[in-house]
């Protein structure tokens, strides 16, 4: 690109981890979309376990065969989170997914977990446009995040550690590890 014009979409703009509107109106569409999924999704029973993967493989990016989520859940659009097989998120989760949040196999949520892809601007003029961004989210197979916990845009999480219920994840968390607090930190190995 020579610079004096971005004919990307503001989707690929999103995707890419740049400055984008969110009133676009493919993301607008997209974003409606994903609330009438999950509005499904959350009203579905305990024994609705087919229905609620179907909703699901159709809300994800790509979603493991045994995948399981109490509702309420929320997302922002639903495309973009990849769950391996295994995953298990508690009640109440929310995953704002404007940029691709992968999760391993195997991994646990505890309630009411926040996975925050998405980021604003911090200087004020620039935030006055209102245009927001966003940093991807990985989190590794076999983890364990405690009830309550934030992971914040750009975090890696490493295969088999645990994340300490109401921990605030900063930084990235290297594999086998037991971390927690505001903000997170490595206390020990696994």
């Amino acid at each position: 690109m020579d610079g004096t014009h971005d004919t990307r979409s503001e989707r690929e703009k999103m995707l890419a981890g740049e400055l984008y509107s969110a009133a676009d109106p493919e993301l607008v569409a997209l974003q409606i979309r994903a609330r009438d999924l999950t509005r499904r999704y959350n009203a579905t029973g305990h024994g609705d376990g087919t229905v609620r993967l179907e909703i699901l493989r159709e809300l994800f990016g790509a979603v493991g065969p045994t995948v399981m989520i109490e509702p309420p859940f929320h997302c922002d659009y639903g495309l973009n989170i990849h769950a391996d097989d295994g995953l298990y998120m508690n009640f109440g989760c929310v995953v704002l997914d404007v940029c691709e949040v992968r999760i391993g196999a195997g991994t646990l949520f505890a309630p009411y977990c926040q996975l925050c892809a998405a980021t604003h601007p911090t200087d004020p003029e620039v935030r006055r446009t209102g245009l927001e961004m966003g940093k991807p989210i990985s989190i590794g197979s076999n983890v364990w995040v405690g009830a309550g916990a934030i992971i914040c845009p750009g975090v890696t999480i490493g295969d088999d550690t645990t994340i300490g219920a109401g921990s605030v994840v900063t930084r990235d968390v290297p594999g086998g590890v037991v971390a927690a607090g505001n903000p997170c930190r490595v206390l020990r190995e696994a």
